[in-house]
This record gives C-alpha cells, structure tokens and sequence, in this order.
C-alpha cells in the first residue's frame, strides 16, 4: 500500500514539475514575412483524392503480367534445359576426341 502511494506522489511530482517548464520563445523565430503572409487557400478534398487514386497500382493487372512474364521465362528455361547439339554433331565430337 505504500508502495502505490509512493509511486503516485512520485508519479504527481513528476507531473508537476514538467507543467511548471518554460517553453521557448517560438514567436521570436516567426520573420516578418512569415507573420504578413496569407493563409494557404482552403480547397475541396474530393479532387485531391481523385488524384492520389489515379496514381494506384492496379493490382490484378499487374498480377497477369507478372503471370505471364513467369510464364515466359519458365518456357525460356526449359528450351535452354535441352541439348545444344544434334545427334550427328554428338556423334562427330565423339569421333573425334577418340
């Protein structure tokens, strides 16, 4: 029981001496040109969202091109899998190198 109380008056001493802070002076660092100028204009949300929409990755077309880009280089792949040579020319370096 003491314990919680002495975490909270801890806890309210703490509090208190962070209220009490001076904050700096953030008026000073505002240029006159700051100060004079206007305030930005205020305009409608609905063309800001239609924009950063447009700008989306149409994920299921992308997926089908990256299908059949996988696709493709499997094909690819599998022709460079097979035998450079023909039969006879197998045959013919074999005939040679004996």
């Amino acid at each position: 029981m003491i314990t919680r109380a002495l975490i909270g008056l801890s806890a309210f001493v703490l509090t208190m001496t962070a209220a009490c802070t001076q904050f700096p002076a953030l008026d000073s660092r505002a240029t006159p040109e700051m100060l004079a100028a206007e305030y930005p204009a205020i305009v409608p949300v609905d063309p800001l969202l239609a924009r950063a929409t447009a700008g989306q990755i149409n994920t299921a077309q992308t997926e089908n091109v990256l299908d059949a880009r996988v696709t493709g280089l499997q094909a690819r792949a599998a022709r460079l899998r097979g035998s450079v040579l023909t039969g006879a020319e197998k045959q013919r370096l074999s005939q040679g190198l004996q």
